[in-house]
């Protein structure tokens, strides 16, 4: 029987759904269930004690002020030290180029807001980000994937989606979630080409872009934009918005990200977040300044990159190992995630069914594709979980993989 409530809804809910990855967590949180499931940054890593250190100092010094109701665009410090950071790439960015936001996830939403009619398309990578079409379902967004592999987005099959008119581009160009893949500079390039000759913006994710293990860093998409270009401004006025966070590079709790964009978005931005939240917690983003204003970003992520490697390393090595030949699985050069593609007969749902009887759990991929399909795929998350779980999680769920392909009647 439906409640009074059930007819009050706004029309915009019938494509709202719980996050599979979130209802997953309740699940694997149990503390003898071994979890590849969750994007968790590894705890270990978060710089508690300097945390510590600049609440003190920022309640000492600037109490008053960190308490208090702020502007909607961000602290001001804070913005350009990242303007700072984001122009040792060759990007001309200034704090006017700044919103900051409360996490990435609130940045794909006001971008939704901003942008999206019920009916419009969003030409992205298949598989891409859960936490983004989560997002623009609630307006009503329809979708072109484009296919992907180990290189990213395929751009040489972008261009029949953009004919389709789609409102903008969405990729996540390094150690793409929940892939792993990086989009190799060729492809960055004809990326922005196809863009800029079909006038369609670019939404660049780049929640990942410093944790790099191996290789040679590449540039941004909005970098590449911006020598596309060849603005000799000092404010960037291009066709992409870049997102970042310090979810990954400081600590997810704080809650902090930030959008580069032109600065009339900007603006209207704004508009929306004050009608979301007038503004994002001024206290964090006071102690975050202070944390990172002195360069201990730059020594801290050669922690987090050393920590990161060594559980990759070993996943892979494990999984190379314990996996059935018939899976096939990706190689990420960084970032917290790689993808496993399993026999067409085996479904990732009724794998996990069995691994969390076993102890172990993953992420099925089907959520992952826009449009659906992807039944046979899976992420596997190995930043959080230390190398002696790594290898016994990769053992049980080795095992049951191949139980599983002999039941069968292959291998």
């Amino acid at each position: 029987m439906k409640t009074a409530w059930e007819y009050r809804y706004a029309h915009r809910t019938q494509k709202m759904g719980s996050s599979v990855i979130r209802e997953l967590l309740k699940l694997t949180a149990q503390p003898d269930i071994i979890s590849f499931a969750g994007g968790l940054p590894a705890p270990e890593v978060f710089p508690v004690a300097e945390f510590k250190q600049a609440c003190n100092y920022v309640l000492d010094h600037f109490g008053a002020q960190a308490l208090q109701y702020s502007t909607t665009e961000g602290y001001g410090p804070l913005r350009a030290m990242i303007a700072r950071n984001t122009s040792r790439y060759s990007v001309p960015i200034v704090t006017e180029n700044i919103l900051i936001t409360s996490g990435s996830q609130q940045a794909l939403d006001f971008i939704g807001r901003l942008f999206v009619n019920r009916g419009d398309y969003i030409a992205l990578e298949s598989p891409t980000y859960l936490g983004a079409l989560q997002a623009w379902n609630a307006y009503g967004a329809q979708y072109i994937p484009v296919p992907a592999d180990e290189d990213g987005m395929i751009v040489d099959e972008l261009e029949e989606a953009l004919r389709m008119g789609p409102k903008f581009i969405y990729v996540l160009p390094n150690f793409q979630n929940p892939s792993g893949s990086t989009m190799s500079l060729e492809r960055r390039k004809k990326l922005v080409e196809l863009a800029d000759r079909y006038g369609v913006p670019i939404i660049e994710d780049d929640p990942y872009g410093q944790l790099r293990y191996e290789g040679e860093h590449l540039p941004s998409v909005v970098a590449l934009d911006s020598a596309y270009r060849g603005y000799g401004e000092e404010c960037y006025s291009g066709n992409v918005i870049y997102l970042s966070t310090f979810s990954k590079l400081l600590a997810p709790g704080i809650r902090l990200a930030w959008v580069v964009a032109p600065e009339e978005v900007i603006k209207r931005l704004v508009m929306a977040k004050q009608a979301a939240d007038l503004h994002t917690a001024s206290f964090n983003q006071y102690v975050a300044y202070e944390v990172g204003k002195a360069g201990f970003l730059d020594e801290h992520v050669e922690v987090i990159r050393r920590t990161y490697k060594e559980r990759r390393d070993v996943m892979l090595e494990m999984m190379d190992e314990m996996f059935p030949t018939s899976v096939r699985w990706t190689r990420p050069k960084g970032g917290m995630f790689l993808w496993g593609i399993l026999p067409d007969f085996l479904d990732a749902a009724d794998v996990l069914r069995v691994a969390i009887e076993r102890k172990v759990a993953f992420v099925p991929g089907e959520a992952f594709h826009p449009n659906g399909g992807g039944a046979n795929t899976m992420r596997l998350n190995f930043s959080y979980s230390s190398p002696e779980n790594i290898r016994e999680g990769i053992t049980r769920l080795g095992t049951t993989l191949k139980e599983l392909i002999k039941q069968n009647g292959h291998g």
